[in-house]
């Protein structure tokens, strides 16, 4: 019957011959019985047999002398021994702190019921409904789900933007099966963060950790909402890589992997440590059939500083900008309706006073690079944008009437 398995493992199954008491080796022929000898006199056996006897007993006479004066003499030379040690009780062991701020080995395995029950009264299930118009079935309502985490006690949570972004009405579902209405105070695409706002007060709040402070290997919980249905799901793992820079959905991310399991629902939930600080915002994982283990999370420093400015301001600050609408164009289609003939990044808008307007760059402007990088979509010019900071000054190179014109442009701040 042929083997299914993708590895044979059967050999390490099979008891060696030694273990078995089975020869490794067929029976070799018997040997040949040894010839007859005669007989040996029976008086020199019963000599050396004495002789033998006498010589024994002499010896150990000896040995029991020398091994007892021997001993004597080491218990009057020997220093008195230590009084016996107090046993310590298994409870009072600890490992010693490492200063990473999670659990000894010792006992992180029994600590995960406890973290668990502490941080899942700080993790919501968000589901969410958006009318979308189809041209084939006109329009309609769709449903999306997610998660969420409190992080502060009157109302306030963080999860990602992409659970919440377009949706008509939001509801968010407590550990205690209560349920809320939620508003968005405030979402932005480039983090994947967004706020939202229930009406209720002296909610458990997540504790905040710091993720510059995790290291590859150490034990994190992700807790959400995978599949939608499945609120306050636990699933354990470590973190594999820090500072990963994935491309999600066009937009570049520095991101925290790990390989506690993670599924749709998940997006917006919390990534723990094991002592159940909050590290990081689960936000994306693979997409290939073949991967397993590859989920990410946003760090909570970045998350929280984004959450804190939309809270504060409706928008986050210090980022910086040109000032200006784009669109990309890729199809004939799209090309035809702009009246334009070759694909690429388009300016659509041009803010007045903002800094393109000050440079004079004007709409419908092709770009053609920025500090020498080609950029072919508008996510390129975000992701590069992204390396700056307001008030640097970029080099600029657009296509206007098929000639190339150069500018040079001082960042300015992007608001709301």
């Amino acid at each position: 019957m042929a083997n299914n398995w993708e590895y044979d493992y059967a050999d390490l199954y099979r008891q060696s011959p030694m273990a078995s008491g089975m020869p490794s080796q067929p029976p070799a022929e018997p040997a040949p019985a040894p010839a007859p000898q005669p007989p040996k006199r029976r008086g020199g056996a019963v000599k050396k047999v004495l002789g033998s006897l006498l010589m024994l007993v002499l010896c150990a006479a000896v040995g029991f002398g020398g091994g007892y004066l021997g001993g004597q003499a080491s218990l009057r030379s020997a220093p008195p021994a230590p009084p016996a040690a107090t046993p310590v009780p298994d409870a009072a062991v600890t490992a010693p702190n490492t200063g990473s701020g999670s659990l000894s080995s010792a006992t992180a395995g029994g600590s995960l019921v406890n973290v668990s029950a502490k941080v899942t009264p700080s993790v919501v299930a968000v589901t969410t409904e958006q009318v979308t118009t189809n041209g084939y079935w006109g329009q309609f309502v769709e449903s999306g789900a997610g998660s969420g985490v409190v992080i502060r006690e009157d109302g306030y949570i963080i999860t990602n933007n992409h659970v919440v972004s377009g949706a008509s009405s939001i509801k968010v579902t407590m550990s205690d099966d209560t349920e809320y209405s939620a508003t968005v105070v405030g979402g932005d695409s480039r983090s994947d963060i967004a706020v939202l706002k229930i009406e209720a007060t002296g909610l458990t709040p997540a504790v905040i950790g710091n993720s510059d402070n995790l290291a590859v290997g150490q034990t994190v919980l992700a807790v959400g909402n995978p599949l939608g249905v499945l609120g306050g799901t636990v699933t354990n793992g470590i973190v594999s890589a820090l500072n990963r820079e994935m491309n999600v959905d066009g937009i570049l991310m520095t991101l925290i992997q790990t390989n506690a399991a993670v599924s749709p629902g998940n997006s917006g939930g919390g990534l723990f440590s094991e002592n159940g600080e909050l590290v990081g915002i689960v936000n994306a994982k693979s997409r290939g059939e073949n991967a397993e283990g590859l989920g990410f999370a946003i760090p909570i420093n970045t998350a929280m500083a984004t959450a804190n400015d939309l809270i504060d301001t409706g928008y986050v600050t210090g980022r910086p900008a040109l000032g200006i609408t784009v669109i990309t164009i890729k199809d004939a289609q799209t090309a035809a309706q702009y009246a334009v003939t070759v694909p690429g990044v388009y300016i659509q808008a041009v803010d007045e006073g903002g800094a393109a307007d000050l440079a004079g760059l004007e709409p419908g402007d092709r770009f053609v690079s920025v500090d020498d990088q080609m950029i072919e979509t508008a996510s390129d010019l975000t992701n590069l944008l992204s390396t700056h900071q307001v008030g640097d000054t970029v080099t600029v190179q657009v296509s206007r009437n098929r000639q190339l014109i150069t500018a040079e442009v001082t960042l300015g701040e992007m608001a709301g």
